[in-house]
């Protein structure tokens, strides 16, 4: 049977209200990976979307210079399609919980700039960005510029994300950092609600294919390290939101 070596995540801490200008912002940190997310509204929202009283959630992410151990050149004049894939991945998943029709007919853009990278910053990403969105929304709400009783009249429930993988020795660990990451026969993505519903499950074997058996390990793993993630967004959220 598969042992679980670790089935919590790294020291977590979600600082919020570092950026004076945007309508939510939080410094989110998995371990030593470090991300500056802030939620900004945009008066213009995508052409399909224009008349229908409907609003939209979407996500822009980018790893800074300084990141990596090696320098990253700036995303300049393209976005490379690891970036695209993981923004497209952090407003789908922000999307999935949104009741965009209340939210009225405006864009609200979320921009996630990795300060230091040391594995998981898709779902550190994701999981500070809920935090990020729904001091935005409320603000919004406070404002009188989205008509709605309360924040949870808009968000429907609360996403969170965590990696989870398979060691050289075949044993399970939650929330990779980057070399449990590069050395994985298996890695992980999984984002879910607080109520134990799936996003999205990314999964690939690096080297050896995982049994069904360990699918069901890797899963409950992370389900089990999920709830701490819970957690530190409701307390933070409970003390920014009642100032």
């Amino acid at each position: 049977m598969t042992e679980i070596l670790r089935k919590h995540s790294r020291t977590v801490n979600i600082t919020p209200d570092i950026n004076p200008y945007a309508l939510g912002s939080v410094l989110t940190e998995f371990g030593h990976t470090k991300i500056h997310i802030t939620v900004n509204q945009d008066s213009s929202i995508p052409p399909w979307l224009k008349g229908k009283g409907t609003g939209w959630v979407t996500a822009e992410y980018a790893m800074l210079p300084g990141s990596t151990h090696d320098r990253n050149q700036r995303e300049r004049k393209s976005v490379s399609g690891r970036s695209q894939e993981i923004q497209r991945l952090i407003g789908r998943s922000l999307r999935t919980v949104v009741d965009l029709k209340a939210l009225g007919e405006r864009q609200l853009i979320i921009d996630c700039d990795v300060l230091v990278a040391d594995g998981g910053t898709r779902t550190a990403s994701i999981t500070g960005a809920y935090v990020a969105l729904a001091m935005a929304i409320n603000k919004l709400i406070k404002k009188g510029d989205i008509k709605a009783p309360n924040l949870e009249s808009i968000l429907k429930s609360q996403v969170a994300a965590l990696s989870v993988g398979v060691n050289a020795d075949g044993k399970i660990i939650a929330d990779l950092n980057y070399e449990e990451d590069s050395s994985c026969h298996t890695d992980m993505n999984l984002v879910m609600t607080s109520e134990g519903k799936f996003i999205e499950i990314q999964g690939t074997a690096e080297k050896n294919p995982f049994s069904p058996q360990e699918l069901t390990k890797l899963i409950e793993c992370g389900q089990s390290a999920m709830v701490s993630l819970f957690e530190i967004q409701n307390k933070v959220l409970s003390q920014c939101l009642n100032k």
